[in-house]
């Protein structure tokens, strides 16, 4: 597989540099405003979310869950995970970090929802195999160590007939064009692992599913993240042009591209 890999801890970055990493950086934290932890700041990094990735709750049925048994591997502090609840699922959320377990306990208390978060490594699951219903694993894959080892477990801990969702970033996409020639920058480009895809090295990785669709997505739209002329230019220059050429022309260039694996 020719995915890239970037590493500073090492040619092979350990679990415990990975957790370290995700204990000090909270996916979205630079645009909260409110107190981290309390409920307008879950509010904000929701509505940022889906405001980025509006193509999320089109694309995944958060309600198609109920009764049923969900896993979301690496769930941060919950935003994706809470959904699920809220949709019925009976929802497990494992993550590495133990301060995104923390804070995902206090989201679902203060929105009075009942799940089960714990400290767990999605390269060794500790759950029976053919455990739950959906397998969830939104933007995990490409940060972790062994991403043969994390689809794997995934493949394992589906129930026969289950399905994995997994989003992992796409090489070849407008965003890494952009972080290449005007210096764009990438969400945690300093991560211990940062691997992209293209399709076809995505979907070898999912080999041990028998049945995979991949749609690429996540398409240019205005960001918080960029500043000065950079921002002007991004946001009231490219993303407006670029969302002018019909979708089937760039479909190829999404820089998510997210699976739908049956078991």
């Amino acid at each position: 597989m020719n995915s890239t890999k970037k590493a500073s801890h090492g040619n092979d970055p350990s679990i415990a540099a990975i957790r370290d990493y995700w204990n000090e950086h909270i996916h979205d934290l630079e645009i909260a405003r409110h107190p981290v932890g309390s409920a307008g700041f879950f509010q904000e990094l929701a509505d940022y979310r889906y405001e980025k990735l509006h193509y999320l709750p089109l694309r995944v049925d958060f309600t198609a869950y109920r009764e049923r048994e969900v896993l979301e591997v690496g769930c941060g502090v919950g935003i994706d995970l809470a959904r699920f609840a809220r949709g019925g699922a009976r929802v497990t959320g494992i993550d590495l970090a133990e301060t995104s377990i923390e804070l995902a306990r206090n989201h679902f208390r203060q929105q009075n929802l009942t799940g089960t978060l714990r400290l767990g490594n999605g390269e060794a699951l500790e759950f029976p195999a053919d455990t739950f219903d959906l397998v969830y694993a939104h933007g995990v894959v490409q940060y972790t160590a062994d991403p043969r080892a994390m689809t794997a477990e995934i493949h394992r801990v589906l129930k026969p007939g289950g399905t994995a969702i997994v989003m992992v970033y796409n090489r070849r996409s407008w965003l890494n064009v952009l972080s290449k020639t005007l210096k764009v920058g990438i969400e945690h480009r300093d991560a211990p692992v940062l691997r992209t895809y293209s399709r076809r090295e995505f979907k070898e990785l999912l080999a041990p599913f028998g049945q995979t669709v991949i749609v690429p997505e996540r398409f240019p739209v205005r960001s918080r993240l960029q500043k000065g002329t950079k921002a002007v230019l991004f946001n009231h220059v490219f993303v407006p042009l670029f969302n002018l050429i019909p979708r089937p022309l760039t479909r190829w260039s999404g820089w998510h591209l997210l699976a739908f694996a049956k078991k």
